[in-house]
């Protein structure tokens, strides 16, 4: 079950409330450079990211916010630190959220004057916590980042701009350890009623990022828990939004195509390895809202069973294989058929799943 969390609306995307999860990444150019900022904007938008964000550390990224927000429909969230009047400066450029970590833009009057102004303009705020960057009397108290510290940190965090009568907001809590990461955000989900932003922090290049970001981020989805996320990578940005939409599919809680393809073993008289990252590629050019299960399958164990599980999928035998569609056997097809024959098979199933809605 699903928790439930108060609703925040960013530039029309809904976050928390039951509402779908949504995929977030962050540009890495310098944002005083519009123009190569905004072709990650652009990129992000083309695979499918539905949230940006992007650093603002200077009154020249500021200056560049109405610029970003004309050239895109994405919610826009400028990444504060330090300086608490870019913050403010931010929101009165019209930025669509703001990130920051209460503890480290200044005193109570500092984060009084953030609240007051995105209050003001219908900014709402995500409090974002990492290990490294917990409140100095926290990181005293318990002598070391640990999942209780993160989630007092961002609790705090969160009872000051509610004493400013602030509560449009999203919560995070991150750390480059999984496991604490988790406990974290299981306080949190306890704890606050917000919408919460999943994601391991500074989890490395893609294959070790991607990993670490779908056991911290996939463990709590399968719990219910979380309404946005970011898989962090050392990647183009644009790895990010695939790397999330490919951990909403594995769990159901978007459309896709879900490609089923066995591991191969001493049965299997094609190529079926190739075959599976050829015909994946070509899967990915297929956009729908709806789950497509398709199976490729190497041998007669359990190839049949699964392939006629799915909603169309090949059972590999020596040569040839056998085509199921909608768990019904239609028909037999050479092997160097298979990729080109699914591909076929998709379009049209998504196709009559149209006619018929």
């Amino acid at each position: 079950m699903r928790r439930e969390s108060k609703t925040v609306t960013v530039r029309g995307v809904t976050i928390g409330g039951g509402s779908r999860i949504t995929v977030q990444s962050m540009t890495n150019a310098d944002t005083a450079d519009r123009d190569a900022t905004l072709a990650q904007i652009r990129a992000l938008e083309r695979c499918g990211g539905d949230i940006v964000r992007f650093t603002v550390n200077s009154a020249e990224a500021v200056a560049n916010i109405p610029y970003f927000l004309e050239h895109t429909k994405l919610p826009l969230v400028a990444d504060i630190h330090f300086d608490y009047k870019l913050a403010i400066d931010a929101a009165e450029a019209g930025i669509s959220k703001l990130r920051i970590n209460p503890g480290n833009i200044g005193g109570d009057d500092r984060v009084r004057a953030v609240a007051k102004t995105c209050a003001r303009l219908g900014v709402p705020v995500r409090v974002g916590v990492n290990g490294g960057s917990l409140a100095k009397k926290i990181a005293e108290k318990y002598g070391a980042p640990t999942a209780e510290a993160l989630a007092e940190s961002a609790l705090e965090s969160i009872r000051l701009l509610e004493r400013f009568d602030f509560d449009d907001l999203v919560v995070s809590v991150k750390s480059s350890d999984v496991r604490m990461m988790i406990e974290a955000n299981r306080i949190l989900a306890r704890e606050c009623p917000y919408p919460l932003h999943l994601g391991v922090t500074e989890a490395g290049p893609r294959r070790t990022g991607l990993v670490k970001g779908a056991i911290g981020i996939g463990a709590l989805l399968a719990d219910g828990i979380g309404d946005t996320i970011r898989v962090s990578l050392s990647d183009d940005v644009t790895e990010e939004v695939e790397a999330g939409k490919s951990i909403l599919r594995a769990l159901g809680l978007s459309g896709g195509i879900n490609l089923i393809s066995c591991p191969t073993c001493g049965r299997c008289r094609t190529d079926l390895i190739a075959r599976a990252r050829s015909l994946e590629q070509k899967l990915a050019a297929v956009k729908t809202d709806r789950v497509v299960n398709v199976a490729l399958m190497g041998c007669a164990v359990n190839g049949p069973g699964e392939a006629a599980g799915a909603d169309l999928g090949c059972a590999c035998g020596d040569g040839d294989a056998l085509l199921f569609v909608g768990g019904k056997t239609v028909g037999r097809i050479a092997e160097d058929e298979i990729e080109e024959t699914l591909l076929t098979e998709v379009k049209k199933w998504l196709a009559n799943q149209a006619e018929s809605k």
